[in-house]
This record gives C-alpha cells, structure tokens and sequence, in this order.
C-alpha cells in the first residue's frame, strides 16, 4: 500500500499525518457544491505526473466554501485577524503514481490580501476577493452558504444550501468526494503532494436554495444544470504536514 493512498473503508480515515505539522486551522460552516465533469476535460489541469481521480464512474469539480478560523503555523497560537477569514475553492480530484489520493485547486478565492500573497508564492493559485458567509433563518430551517465577488468584478459567485442536519450523509460518493486528506500541486517546476489530517466530517446533505456562479465559467470548467451532491458539514479541526515531492513512477 502507497502513503496516501487506501482501499475499502480505511480509505476514509486519514492516514499518518509525516511530521512536523506546519499548519493547524479550523475549516467551519463548509458548504460542498459538486458537478459531474469528463475527465479528459480536466487532465490539462492535473500537475506533471498526476491524473484525474475518478469516483462513481467519472470526475468532479467541486465548489467549496468554508470559513477559516484561527490557523497558525505548527502547533502554536492562532494567528490573530490574517489567521481567519472567509475561502471560497473551485477543485478537481487526483491521483499521483504513488497511489496518493487528492485534490487539485483549480483557484481559491479569499478575503485576506496578506494570506494570498503569501499561498501565491507557495504555488497555491488564491485570488483576492470579497468573500462573506450567508446566514440565513433558524432552527432547521437554516440556511448557510457564500457571497464572492473578484476585485475588478472579475467573476462572482453565490451560493446557499439548507442542510438537513437530523440526517448523516454516510453513502460511498459523499464519503468518497469528501476524505481527501492532500494537494497536489507544483511549486518550482517540482510536484509535490501536502498531505492533512482531521476527523472524519460531520457530514449533512443538504438542499440547495441558491446558485449564481460564475467561478468555475471563469477557470474554464463550465457545468450544465444543478449539482449533483449537496453536503453541508459545521466542521473540523485539521493539521497539515511536510509536502513531498511526487516522482512519476
């Protein structure tokens, strides 16, 4: 069996996170929005060496919103105000020739200049935006979701879901589009993997009550329709550890 990469229920538990840990950070409120894509739509946007991952039969492209609350470097403190912050992500799914299970971030729109910069120098393709949660009613009528707008009006994009939270959403293409537990990505003409860890996800379905985007028009992955799978989870508590380089086998 390859780091990252495993079969039959385990796959949905995160392996050994390789030390040290270099970020800690709280992913809340996370609205999963995913469509259907074609493969071969997608390959040109995988890293060298790495393929789209398949589930159910073909690929996805994911619209995912979520807040940051209190990352920091390692294991220590949050970092105050730039530490938490509103992320708005279009991402493909992957799989290097170790074996290892991801995702591809296609761009990351987020509300912190600083942060930007920073993920942009490490490769990571962040857009500055306006970005806001949505909150919306009470009890279980509630709903949450996203308000993004690119500086220069770029593309925007907004969504909401309401989420059924007296349900877990347990079945194999939920658990399966979800426990991703790394990034492939390049920095420096090298492809790396950045593996995580965190607990499964509490994971709801959810219904959608809205959707204006034109995030995923903007990267050059146009969808037809509603999506697919809805989920909503309230969050986790998740790690990140020393990225590897990934060779071609």
């Amino acid at each position: 069996m390859t780091a990252g990469h495993q079969e039959g229920p385990g796959r949905y538990l995160a392996p050994q996170l390789p030390r040290p840990v270099i970020m800690d950070q709280f992913w809340a409120d996370a609205v999963f929005l995913h469509w259907r894509i074609d493969a071969a739509a997608v390959a040109g946007f995988m890293p060298p060496g790495v393929v789209p991952d398949e589930v159910d039969g073909s690929s996805w492209v994911g619209l995912i919103g979520f807040r940051m609350v209190g990352a920091g470097l390692g294991r220590g403190l949050p970092v105050p105000y730039f530490g938490s912050f509103t992320e708005v992500n279009v991402r493909l799914y992957s799989r290097g020739p170790d074996g290892s299970r991801g995702v591809v971030f296609v761009t990351l729109d987020a509300s912190r200049l600083a942060v930007v910069l920073a993920a942009r120098a490490a490769g990571i393709p962040y857009v500055w935006s306006m970005c806001a949660p949505l909150v919306r009613g009470d009890g279980a009528r509630r709903e949450y979701g996203y308000d993004v707008v690119r500086y220069r009006r770029q593309a925007s994009s907004r969504f909401a879901v309401q989420p059924d939270t007296a349900v877990t959403a347990e079945d194999p293409l939920s658990l399966e589009l979800t426990a991703r537990f790394g990034l492939h990505s390049v920095l420096a003409g090298r492809t790396l993997y950045i593996p995580n860890t965190h607990a499964p996800w509490p994971l709801h379905p959810a219904t959608l009550t809205e959707l204006d985007d034109g995030l995923l028009a903007a990267a050059g992955l146009p969808v037809d329709g509603p999506p697919e799978s809805v989920l909503f989870s309230p969050g986790v508590q998740t790690q990140f550890g020393r990225p590897r380089e990934v060779r071609a086998g």
